[in-house]
């Protein structure tokens, strides 16, 4: 855990069995509106992302030290977006390490990966899932039974702890829920709880194996930490992924 000077936290997860740290970070959600209209938060992604880049460069043997990111206090930093609206971090004119983005709790959260593997972060608060949520068109039956032992039997919170697994899976994917069903995402337990840390397995199923062949016979990880009252995953994968543009789906759309 490290503050900076604006004392923003940053903080940093492991993924067993996996090499490198993700580090992760939020600031408070000031979004204003315009005309009855939500603006992006864009200036506060770009603060994130500038805070979290400084952490990583500044890490002992990090990556990012070389001659062309020797100078960091001269260097540009965007954050653009794909067609499907996937961050990329941009240090100059180089591609930067890979980035998430979510708003959940009050905050906008950002994570960020050392290399080219893929990252989702996601946040998800109960009751976002009410009762009358159609948890049969999202969740399959043994994943929710799972999510339900977890969270003490409060459908509401397993619901919140599976969509935060799935989303942040989809965003470390490259492509959201534009591309795949939430269902053809299968979420299994892998691990025991470590520090707060629920680590999960995510594998594909379906027509979002057949977009994405490459996925057979292999998983992502997912971890997934109860704060605030909300669930915080971060997903992490490490190879590459074809992506194609196509409508999105939102847990709203749903119901």
């Amino acid at each position: 855990m490290i503050k900076d000077c604006q004392e923003i936290t940053v903080q940093a997860v492991r993924f067993p069995h996996q090499r490198g740290t993700v580090l992760y970070a939020c600031l408070p959600c000031d979004i204003e509106t315009i005309a009855g209209h939500r603006t992006s938060g864009a200036g506060d992604k770009q603060h994130l992302a500038s805070i979290l880049w400084e952490h990583f460069a500044g890490m002992e043997g990090s990556s990012w030290t070389d001659c062309r990111f020797s100078n960091r206090a001269d260097l540009p930093i965007q954050v653009v977006h794909d067609p499907l609206g996937r961050p990329q971090l941009l240090l100059g004119e180089c591609e930067g390490p890979t980035i998430s983005f979510s708003e959940g709790g009050g905050k906008i959260w950002a994570a960020l990966c050392p290399d080219t593997s893929g990252i989702g972060i996601d946040a998800a608060e109960p009751d976002e899932f009410p009762k009358e949520y159609p948890f049969h068109r999202v969740f399959n039956a043994q994943e929710l039974q799972y999510a339900l032992r977890l969270a003490g039997g409060n459908s509401e919170k397993a619901a919140a702890l599976l969509w935060s697994v799935k989303e942040a899976a989809v965003k470390a994917l490259g492509c959201a829920f534009h591309l795949v069903d939430p269902r053809q995402i299968h979420v299994y337990p892998s691990a025991a709880e470590k520090d707060g840390w629920h680590t999960f397995t995510v594998c594909l199923s379906g027509k979002a194996l057949v977009r994405f062949p490459i996925a057979a016979g292999r998983a992502l990880r997912v971890c997934s930490l109860f704060q605030e009252k909300m669930w915080l995953s971060i997903a992490l994968l490490n190879w590459q992924l074809i992506r194609t543009e196509k409508p999105r789906i939102s847990r709203k759309e749903i119901l």
